[in-house]
């Protein structure tokens, strides 16, 4: 899969512009804040339906605009796939999918499949369990719309039995519609649950594999620990959460929030048997968040039989000569859009096609490569 192009119509410091990337590298070349990242959150809004800086939709119109358009077309197997997304200030968010307006965000994934790689997924080892789910959520939402729709019920039935929790210490009678609530976080869970299982499994494979090859074989381990510890699966694994849910219903009552279900789950990261998050080197937490973004890029390709894009953030100037060279060379037959200051001399070498734009205040202008030849 590949955008064959895209357009952006007052999008953050755009006023307009049309991008035709190649199949292989495109490069965004600018200083800092001219809107080089802005060009791949349009992407990613086009895959997913929200952006990955902002959840406010109005951060996304240009400054006194009153709404914008973005549109990409995707070129894949089974042919084209059109994606416009239309953001206005007075009304809600309008998708259409070729041509054709969508009901519901779920009937957009998997249209088009990125992989976003930026400095702060650097978080992904820094950080609390929050970004690990995060990172999970993103990519299962985007090869499985059932995981995707189950998310959401999910997190509908976990808002409801919280804000009950809060009212029930003044209306102790609303008490008695817990088990409702219990029941639809259940079941809802135990798929998120199996989902998320068997995805990180493969993950860990796949991570594995790669951490290998860029560090010349330290042992990379990626294994999930969810909050609800069974084995089972289906209708056990529900009535496993609800029998969680009843054993922490004390202390969610004076906390006023639930403390058991995938919501508190976590993806726990080693090497050679030390937690990374912990103990690990800037470099070593490096290596594993580039491992994990290869990882996902494999997980796409084999669970849709396409490659995914990638959107390499600026991610570069984070990574030395021996990482860059490896993610340079596990490109092949991906399409890539990365921005950057400027194109090193090391990563020009592993670039020999290509297609440069100059970023420069909202406006993007094809370059020539003498024009950064070094």
């Amino acid at each position: 899969m590949r955008i064959g192009s895209l357009r952006l119509r007052e999008f953050r410091n755009y006023a307009s512009a049309s991008l035709s990337p190649c199949e292989g590298v495109t490069a965004l070349i600018g200083d800092n804040a001219q809107g080089k990242t802005n060009l791949l959150e349009a992407i990613a809004l086009c895959c997913t339906g929200r952006s990955h800086r902002t959840a406010r939709d109005a951060e996304l119109i240009r400054w006194g605009g009153d709404g914008s358009l973005v549109e990409a077309e995707a070129i894949r197997g089974d042919g084209t796939h059109e994606v416009s997304m239309s953001l206005s200030l007075r009304e809600r968010k309008r998708i259409r999918v070729n041509g054709s307006p969508i009901q519901r965000s779920g009937e957009l994934m998997g249209h088009i499949n990125a992989v976003l790689f930026a400095p702060e997924h650097l978080r992904l080892v820094k950080d609390g369990p929050g970004e690990r789910r995060r990172f999970v959520d993103m990519e299962l939402s985007q090869i499985r719309p059932q995981y995707y729709y189950a998310l959401q019920r999910y997190f509908r039935a976990l808002d409801q039995r919280n804000h009950l929790l809060r009212v029930m210490a003044g209306k102790p009678e609303l008490a008695k519609t817990l088990p409702e609530w219990d029941e639809q976080i259940a079941v809802n869970g135990a798929a998120i649950m199996e989902h998320r299982r068997a995805f990180i499994e493969k993950l860990a494979a796949a991570a594995r594999e790669s951490h290998a090859e860029i560090s010349g074989g330290e042992e990379f381990a990626v294994a999930y620990r969810p909050c609800v510890q069974s084995d089972a699966s289906g209708g056990a694994l529900a009535e496993a959460i609800m029998a969680a849910l009843g054993d922490c219903l004390e202390s969610d009552m004076r906390k006023a929030s639930t403390g058991a279900g995938p919501h508190r789950d976590d993806v726990s990261l080693k090497l050679s048997g030390v937690d990374l998050r912990a103990y690990g080197s800037q470099g070593q937490q490096r290596t594993a968040a580039l491992a994990l973004k290869l990882a996902e890029l494999k997980l796409i390709k084999e669970e849709t039989g396409e490659e995914a894009v990638l959107l390499l953030d600026d991610v570069l100037s984070e990574l030395d000569a021996e990482r860059q060279n490896f993610l340079m060379a596990s490109l092949s037959g991906v399409q890539v859009f990365m921005t950057s200051a400027e194109i090193s001399e090391n990563v020009w070498r592993k670039m020999p096609e290509g297609k440069i734009f100059t970023i420069r205040e909202g406006t993007a202008t094809i370059a020539e490569k003498g024009d950064y030849a070094k």
